[in-house]
C-alpha cells in the first residue's frame, strides 16, 4: 500500500507574470489603498482644522499645480534614470510629506500654508512617480500577452481605489482623518520597498544624452511624429478637463439640489468605479485588432453622465450610465496603452507618458475654473449639455485621422491587417525583451 502523501501544488501564475508584474501589480494595490482614503482624510482634516470649502479647494489645488508643472521633467529623468530608482525615490518623498501630515493633524497643529505645501510636495513626487512607472511597466511585458497583462493590472488598481476609498471614508468617521494619512504614509513606505526589488537586467543601459532639454525636445518629436498619438492626447485634454468639470463640480450640485444629497452621488460615482472593474475584466478576454478605432469609439460614451445630469434623469439612470461609461473608459485604456507598447521605443515610454500625462491634466485646472462663470452665464443644464457636446465633438474629430481609424494590433502569431499601419522604424511588440525569470508589464499610480 502506498502511503506516501502528494504535497500539495502550489496555484501557478500566467507564464506572462514574471517578478516585476507581481512586484509593480501589489505595490499598486497597496498604494491605492491607501491614496484614496488619504484624499478623503486630507478633505476631513482642513474642514476638522476650521477649514471651509474655499481652502479645500487650495490644498486640492496645491497637489495638481505642482504635478502639472513637473511632469515633462518627470518624464526625462525617468528615461535617463534607472526608473525603479525615480520610483522609489517619489515614493519616499510621498511618504515622508504624508507622516508629517499625518502628525500636524493629529496634534492639532496644522496650518493652512503647511497642509498646502505638504500636498505639493506629494504632487510634485506623483509627477515624478507617473511617468517612471508607466515606462517600467511597459518594459516589462512581453508584446503577445501585453493587453491581457495591462487589463489585469488595471483591474487590480481600480479595485484597490474602489476598496480606499471605502474603507477610508469608514476609517475617517472612525478614527479621524489623522490617522488615515499616517497609514497612506505607511503605504508609501511599504510600496516602495516592494519597487526596489524590480529586476531592471532587461532593460537596455542608457546611452549618455545630451542634457535634460535635448530629452523633452526629444519626447515631443516623437510625440508630433506620430499623428495618432497626438491627436487622441490633444483629444484628451478637452475630454479630461469636461469631465472633471461635470463631475467633480456640477455632479455634486446636481446631487444636492436633485437626487438627495451625498448618498446618492456617490452610489453613482461607485458605479463607474465598478465599471472600470468590469471593462479590464472584459479586456482580459478581448483583443481587438483596431486598437484606437474600437478605443476611441468608446469616448462617445463618456457624454452620457453629463447628459444625464444636465437633465437630470431619475438616480437608477444615472447609475446605470455611470457603470456603462466606466466600461467604455478602460476599454479606451488597455487599448491606449497596449498601442503606446507596441509603437514607442523602450528608452522613450516615460518621456512620451509624461506628455501624455500633461496633455490630459493640463487643461483640468482651467475649465474647473470657468465652471462656475459658464453656471452663472449659461445656466448649469446648458454648461452641462455643453460639456457632453465637447466630448462627442472632439471625439468625432479624431476619427478623421487616418492612423487612429487604421492602426492595428501586431500580435507575434498575426501579421498586419492590409492596410494597418505600421510605421516605419516602429518597435516589433514582441521584440521587447523578457524580465529574467519571466515576462515583463507596466505600473500606475504613487
Amino acid at each position: 500500500m502506498n502511503t506516501s502523501s502528494a504535497s500539495p501544488r502550489r496555484p501557478r501564475l500566467p507564464s506572462w507574470a514574471g517578478r516585476n508584474y507581481v512586484l509593480l501589480t501589489a505595490a499598486t494595490v497597496i498604494t491605492n489603498l491607501g491614496s484614496h482614503g488619504a484624499l478623503i482624510a486630507s478633505a476631513f482634516a482642513v474642514m476638522e482644522l476650521g477649514g471651509d470649502s474655499g481652502d479645500v479647494g487650495l490644498v486640492a489645488a496645491s497637489r495638481a499645480v505642482p504635478l502639472v508643472v513637473f511632469l515633462l521633467i518627470g518624464g526625462a529623468v525617468a528615461d535617463r534614470l534607472p526608473r525603479h530608482r525615480v520610483m522609489v525615490a517619489a515614493n519616499t518623498l510621498n511618504c515622508v510629506s504624508q507622516a508629517v501630515f499625518a502628525v500636524l493633524v493629529l496634534t492639532g497643529e496644522a496650518t493652512l500654508w503647511q497642509m498646502m505645501l505638504l500636498s505639493a510636495l506629494g504632487g510634485a513626487g506623483q509627477a515624478f512617480f507617473s511617468p517612471a512607472s508607466e515606462g517600467m511597466l511597459m518594459s516589462s511585458v512581453t508584446g503577445e500577452q501585453a493587453s491581457r497583462a495591462f487589463a489585469l493590472y488595471r483591474m487590480a488598481m481600480h479595485g484597490a481605489g474602489i476598496g480606499g476609498a471605502a474603507l477610508g471614508g469608514a476609517m475617517v468617521a472612525a478614527m479621524g482623518p489623522g490617522w488615515v494619512l499616517a497609514i497612506d504614509a505607511a503605504a508609501f513606505a511599504l510600496a516602495g520597498a516592494l519597487r526596489a526589488f524590480l529586476d531592471v537586467r532587461h532593460i537596455p543601459a542608457r546611452e549618455p544624452g545630451e542634457g535634460l532639454l535635448a530629452d523633452l525636445r526629444d519626447g515631443w518629436q516623437e510625440v508630433i511624429s506620430r499623428p495618432w498619438l497626438w491627436s487622441i492626447v490633444a483629444q484628451f485634454s478637452i475630454v479630461v478637463a469636461v469631465i472633471g468639470v461635470s463631475e467633480a463640480v456640477y455632479g455634486p450640485m446636481v446631487a444636492r439640489d436633485e437626487l438627495g444629497g451625498a448618498a446618492p452621488w456617490g452610489l453613482a460615482l461607485g458605479a463607474f468605479g465598478v465599471g472600470t472593474v468590469a471593462g479590464a475584466l472584459l479586456m482580459v478576454r478581448w483583443k481587438p485588432r483596431r486598437l484606437l478605432f474600437v478605443g476611441t469609439l468608446c469616448i462617445f460614451p463618456q457624454a452620457l453622465p453629463a447628459a444625464a445630469l444636465a437633465v437630470p434623469t431619475p438616480l437608477v439612470v444615472l447609475v446605470a450610465v455611470m457603470f456603462v461609461s466606466g466600461i467604455a473608459i478602460e476599454v479606451f485604456g488597455v487599448s491606449w496603452i497596449t498601442a503606446l507598447h507596441q509603437e514607442i521605443p523602450e528608452e522613450k515610454f516615460s518621456r512620451v507618458s509624461a506628455y501624455d500625462w500633461l496633455g490630459s491634466l493640463g487643461l483640468v485646472p482651467v475649465f474647473t475654473a470657468l465652471a462656475g462663470p459658464a453656471e452663472n452665464t449659461i445656466g448649469r443644464s446648458t454648461a452641462l449639455w455643453g460639456c457632453a457636446v465637447l466630448v462627442v465633438v472632439v471625439t468625432a474629430a479624431v476619427l478623421f485621422v487616418p492612423e487612429v481609424r487604421q492602426l492595428a494590433r501586431r500580435d507575434a502569431s498575426a501579421a498586419p491587417e492590409p492596410g494597418a499601419v505600421v510605421p516605419p522604424g516602429a518597435p516589433h511588440v514582441e521584440a521587447v525583451p523578457a524580465a529574467p525569470g519571466g515576462e515583463p508589464v507596466r505600473d500606475g499610480r504613487a
